[in-house]
């Protein structure tokens, strides 16, 4: 029994006539008859009086179990050209400038070796899109700091780093080897602008350390961490970040002073976690690994500054 002739048998039965029904089907009428004939011949019974066309009793039988055949055929068949569809479509990985590291740039040009054909594009993220940018479908994954908090989102941590401030050269805490939490409350901070989600304003302002006391900000309002980094190097205002911005950017009139006892922080790989397509789940498990391998040799680039760092919780 193959589907072309249940579709003739269908077509013959809704059409009242061959010649309507080849005409549907894009077929000649011979062809439609040759198949409801082999159709009868495979199952050994008359499906159709031909004179006028009607169904016999075999033939309403199979009427049901012809449509219900049909349909799973052009689901299997929608189901496969949406998976087709969805591999065309461009993978969107969100970064919240720098990522995780050095482990961003190298997440993404291993998933292109790996997954060649998967057309991927990397978008830039303010601290106004850490959750939003997902949630409202503008990338697929993103590399952000902090962890989100939203029962949305698959959360994969990449790195668990101690927190440093970014401060003026020539400003208060520039000639500093290391801060304590304490000092936070007498810096004046880089401002962050409307829309910016709660648990991001906690972690940049060290928040749940300091016992929701309010940071002392300026007029200068950030929604990058360039537009932090320009603001701290003309000395109008105090910068935080994780120890890995040290390696990662050198501007002038900035330092990076570890605050000894404030508590590390983590940067992670997020998702929607309605979005189950492959190359999603391949990217996750393509960064997790490479985070638990190429971590350590990361940690170790942290090792001059440790003794000014208490260990992690």
């Amino acid at each position: 029994m193959e589907l072309r002739q249940l579709a003739s048998f269908l077509a013959v039965v809704e059409e009242g006539q061959f010649a309507r029904a080849a005409a549907r089907l894009f077929l000649s009428p011979p062809a439609v008859t040759g198949h409801i004939q082999r159709l009868e011949r495979e199952l050994g019974v008359q499906l159709l009086e031909r004179s006028p066309i009607a169904l016999t009793p075999a033939g309403e039988r199979l009427v049901p179990h012809a449509r219900t055949m049909l349909a799973a055929a052009n689901a299997a068949t929608d189901a496969v050209t949406d998976l087709r569809a969805d591999d065309d479509l461009p993978l969107r990985v969100g970064v919240m400038a720098p990522g995780s590291a050095e482990l961003t740039p190298a997440i993404l040009r291993a998933f292109r070796r790996a997954q060649p054909n998967v057309p991927l594009s990397v978008e830039s993220l303010g601290f106004a899109e850490h959750t939003t940018a997902l949630t409202e479908h503008k990338v697929d994954l993103a590399f952000v700091r902090p962890r989100p908090e939203d029962e949305r989102l698959n959360v994969d941590v990449l790195t668990t780093e101690p927190r440093v401030l970014i401060v003026p050269s020539a400003g208060p805490g520039g000639d500093a080897d290391a801060l304590r939490l304490s000092d936070v409350l007498d810096l004046i901070f880089v401002g962050l602008p409307e829309g910016v989600p709660q648990v991001f304003t906690d972690y940049l302002y060290f928040a749940p350390a300091l016992n929701g006391i309010p940071p002392r900000c300026g007029v200068d309002e950030a929604a990058t961490i360039q537009d932090v980094l320009t603001s701290v190097s003309a000395g109008r205002g105090t910068g935080a970040a994780l120890y890995s911005f040290s390696r990662l950017y050198r501007w002038p009139g900035i330092r990076f002073v570890p605050v000894v006892d404030a508590p590390w922080a983590q940067s992670v790989l997020a998702s929607r976690r309605d979005d189950l397509r492959p190359q999603v789940r391949a990217f996750r498990t393509l960064a997790t690994t490479m985070a638990r391998e190429l971590g350590p040799r990361l940690a170790s680039a942290s090792e001059a500054a440790r003794s000014l760092i208490l260990p992690e919780p």
